[in-house]
């Protein structure tokens, strides 16, 4: 039988030492290089961010997307085949930077946010990824 408590505890531990370490990045380094473009500490960030946190991710990430006012548009849309399901859309494009590619790279390394918010990928790097809000468990 699976001790849902016993999974609460190591989910916050993983939540926890995934903000600190973010933290200590964020405090030590810079997350963009004299040309603009994202350190390895930026895309550590990325590519360890902790699942449970997709907005923060994505807000993270548009921060430091060159030319977001170009490449990346979100918003609410109706899900593509769940009947009254609403989803929080992102749609980016690298628009061929390397360093907006590198973030996608980062981006992929994160399995778990890559496999709860990918929807599609297009030639000439242009990417769908959708939010979707899972229900808080009761583990008590």
């Amino acid at each position: 039988m699976v001790d849902k408590e016993e999974l609460h505890q190591h989910m916050m531990a993983d939540i926890e030492k995934s903000v600190k370490r973010r933290a200590e990045l964020l405090e030590q380094f810079e997350m963009l290089d004299e040309d603009g473009y994202p350190t390895e500490q930026c895309l550590e960030i990325i590519a360890n961010w902790h699942w449970s946190d997709p907005e923060g991710w994505f807000a993270f990430i548009k921060e430091y997307w060159y030319i977001p006012s170009f490449g990346w548009r979100e918003a609410d849309v109706p899900h593509e085949f769940r009947e009254n399901k609403i989803v929080h859309q992102f749609q980016i494009s690298t628009g061929g930077w390397s360093g907006n590619e590198s973030i996608i790279r980062a981006m992929e390394r994160n399995g778990m946010m890559r496999h709860f918010n990918w929807v599609q990928s297009r030639r000439g790097g242009h990417y769908i990824f959708e939010i979707y809000k899972v229900p808080d468990v009761d583990v008590g």
